[in-house]
Parts: structure tokens; C-alpha cells; sequence
């Protein structure tokens, strides 16, 4: 009996020896931008954040950080979105997973549009529509966005959520 004791107890010790993992969430999301295209936040794109923020704070909520892994997939949909010039929510379900398994988030979000000009009109109609609203005052704590202008002249965007 105490043989079969001390071979149960060395089994949960090498099992525990190879599952745990000290990387954090964070040295993970380091290693998985290195392969990732992430362009470098325009100051569109940052004004958009900022108005999204600035939004929240108005409202009584945090804001919210931007986060490299979040901009990667907002500018991967947003790519999408220019070479098939419609908006859509396609593939949300790889991009929330895609968060989930490394950036850590526990849920995901977004908002998508085209055609605004300028980042006040594109804030102001998500803000006046209930589900967009609803992503923007959410229970988040980062985000990020990606806008590019298509070569049918009209602007694309896509607004990640996640919470962490």
C-alpha cells in the first residue's frame, strides 16, 4: 500500500512539474506581438480612443488602455473590411478567441463602421446607437481601434473591446 502511495504521489508531481506554467499573460502577449503586423496608433486613431474615453469619464467609468494584441486583430478585421468594402462582424468569434487565449481577456467586444470623416461623427453615431453605446459604457478595461481609408475613398473601422 505504501508503494502504491508514493508512485501516486511522484505521478501528481511530475504531472504538476510540466503543467504550471510561470510565463505570465503579459510575457505571452510580448512573445505573440513579435509575429504580429501592428501598425503604429495614427493620431486619428488616437483622437477616436481619446474621444471614447473622454466619453467614459463623463459618464462616471474608467478609461479604458490600448493594448497591442487588441490593435492587431482591429487592424486585421479593418483590412478585411477595405478589400471586401462592406462592414461586418466576420470572424469576430476567431478574433474573441484569438483575445481570450492571449491577451487574457474574459470578454470581448466591438464596434464596427464606415463612411464617417472625421472622429467626432464616427464617436457621436456610435454613442446615439443603444448597441454601440452599450460597448463603448461597458465593463472593460482595455480597447483599441483600427481606421483606414479604402480605394473606394470611404473610411473603415473597427473598435476592439476586452476585459481583462
Amino acid at each position: 500500500m505504501k508503494l502504491l502511495t508514493k508512485l501516486l504521489f511522484v505521478a501528481l508531481l511530475a504531472v504538476l512539474s510540466f503543467s504550471c506554467s510561470t510565463d505570465s499573460i503579459d510575457d505571452k502577449a510580448e512573445m505573440i506581438t513579435a509575429d504580429l503586423v501592428i501598425p503604429a496608433p495614427t493620431s486619428f486613431e488616437l483622437e477616436i480612443l481619446e474621444l471614447i474615453n473622454n466619453h467614459r469619464l463623463s459618464v462616471g467609468l474608467n478609461p479604458l488602455k490600448n493594448m497591442d494584441l487588441i490593435k492587431s486583430q482591429a487592424y486585421s478585421h479593418t483590412d478585411y473590411m477595405v478589400e471586401t468594402q462592406t462592414i461586418s462582424h466576420d470572424y469576430f468569434y476567431e478574433r474573441s478567441n484569438f483575445l481570450k487565449q492571449n491577451a487574457g481577456a474574459l470578454k470581448v467586444s466591438e464596434n464596427v463602421a464606415k463612411g464617417y470623416t472625421t472622429a467626432q461623427s464616427l464617436v457621436n453615431a456610435w454613442i446615439k446607437s443603444e448597441s454601440h453605446k452599450a460597448n463603448i459604457e461597458g465593463d472593460f478595461t482595455n480597447f483599441d481601434i483600427s481606421a483606414e481609408k479604402g480605394t473606394d475613398g470611404k473610411w473603415y473601422y473597427t473598435n476592439i473591446f476586452i476585459k481583462k
